[in-house]
């Protein structure tokens, strides 16, 4: 069997790094540090069920505590909890191999490979090219914030998910009949469902590459040589993109022989076919919440008057009016009334493109509200009921549009989809050191 080069992928085998053996998984696991940012409760009873138990919840900072009074001593914390696994030995690193993941949650299932993808072949800027593709537009302010995390940090734990095309199935899945160790096998707190992790050695990965480069080839010639669309970003845009931002930072300071074998040149990473089953793209709500004493119902009216400004004839109606054909609508909920919103002629694609425009408008130009990106419909209807706050909810993007769509068009507007629940999001398991 022929081998390759997994750099010609972008993708890299790690050395991972995993909790001691005896460690209970169910507290260990964590979900990903951007979800349920509007709701401190979620986090309170994750410290409550946590309690001193070794856990990835000291390793990361829920979003929700960004640019809080007591940020720093918070990222203070997470170094030293770093510093006290890696010393005394909660964390044992793992020979070269990847992570098989079997993940179940609201009734589905799928599968995804843990390897670690090369920044070298990811960039963020606006019409790049690169192997691996952001699906939406970086917003780079929000970087800085996540540099402060990774920074100097020892270790990485990221919550990125990358999209392979395999409609054959070629990749990922016949690794299902690989030698492997059953690593964990693990409910997941908090609604999160149940997961199960096998180890693979690198030895046993040479059929996943000769089917990865098969799948280059025909993604070559799909594509044309030189715009090749191999990997597109499924989950942790922005985790991708500062860890790009701090590996740019520490390439300048090595030689290009010191860049070859740097580890903070990957990223730890969860790849996944597209076209398993068990992946459902759902869409990412937004609920604003008014800074200056205005009413839900206020803000919905300044969305519809930029809406009708900038995209097309836009105005209010209740939830039985019917839109006409090639209208956009948008349904809205607020403390005191629910309805929609209904667009004419849209001159964008997408209704989450129409809406994001004008919401950037109130929260970066006009500065009148703040905005959250929701999962589920169960937490906008919570959120929206509460005074001085807006809910708007949008449609789910067809999946098997995103490759066609990115490699068309580029990046996709910000928090256009969303892969699956917020308890189905990628859990903190694996980790990776990142320092020379």
């Amino acid at each position: 069997m022929a081998t390759y080069d997994w750099s010609k992928f972008g993708l890299h085998i790690p050395e991972m790094m995993l909790p001691k053996e005896g460690t209970d998984y169910f507290k260990w696991a964590v979900v990903a540090c951007d979800q349920y940012t509007s709701e401190p409760e979620y986090w309170d009873k994750v410290e409550e069920i946590v309690g001193d138990a070794p856990s990835a919840l000291r390793l990361m900072l829920p979003e929700l505590y960004l640019d809080k009074p007591d940020e720093a001593d918070r990222i203070k914390a997470v170094r030293a909890a770093m510093d006290k696994y890696l010393a005394d030995g909660t964390l044992r690193k793992m020979e070269p191999g990847c992570m098989l993941i079997k993940r179940t949650a609201e009734g589905r299932s799928r599968l995804g490979l843990v390897i670690a993808t090369d920044l070298e072949a990811y960039d963020f800027t606006k019409g790049s090219q690169s192997l691996t593709r952001a699906t939406e537009g970086t917003v780079v302010e929000r970087i800085p914030p996540r540099l402060r995390i990774r920074g100097d940090a020892p270790i990485e734990m990221p919550h990125i998910i990358i999209l392979i095309d395999d409609p054959d199935k070629t990749v990922i899945e016949p690794l299902v009949d690989q030698p492997k160790d059953v690593i964990y096998d693990t409910d997941l707190m908090m609604d999160g469902g149940h997961i199960t992790g096998c180890f693979i050695k690198e030895k046993n990965l040479a059929g996943a590459q000769e089917a990865l480069s098969a799948l280059y080839d025909k993604a070559e010639a799909k594509y044309g040589a030189g715009h090749v669309i191999f990997q597109a970003m499924g989950d942790g845009n922005h985790s991708l993109a500062t860890a790009k931002t701090a590996w740019e930072n520490i390439k300048k300071t090595l030689s290009p022989e010191e860049i070859e074998g740097h580890p903070a040149r990957y990223a730890l990473c969860e790849i996944e076919n597209i076209h398993d089953e068990g992946i459902v793209f759902e869409p990412i709500h937004r609920v604003i919440f008014a800074k200056e004493g205005q009413s839900g119902m206020d803000l919905v009216e300044k969305v519809v008057s930029l809406l009708d400004k900038f995209n097309g004839k836009a105005y209010l109606a209740s939830d039985d009016v019917k839109a006409p054909e090639g209208a956009f609508e948008i349904p809205y909920l607020t403390s005191s009334a629910k309805g929609k919103i209904i667009i004419e002629q849209p001159e964008n694609k997408l209704e989450v493109g129409a809406l994001q425009h004008v919401l950037d408008i109130m929260v970066k130009e006009e500065k009148c509200c703040d905005i959250d990106y929701i999962h589920g419909t169960d937490a906008v209807a919570k959120l929206s009921a509460r005074e001085g706050n807006a809910g708007f909810m949008l449609p789910a993007m067809d999946k098997f549009m995103l490759f066609p769509a990115v490699a068309a068009d580029g990046a996709l507007p910000r928090k256009t989809f969303s892969m699956g629940e917020a308890n189905e999001k990628r859990y903190y398991i694996e980790t990776r050191y990142i320092a020379k």
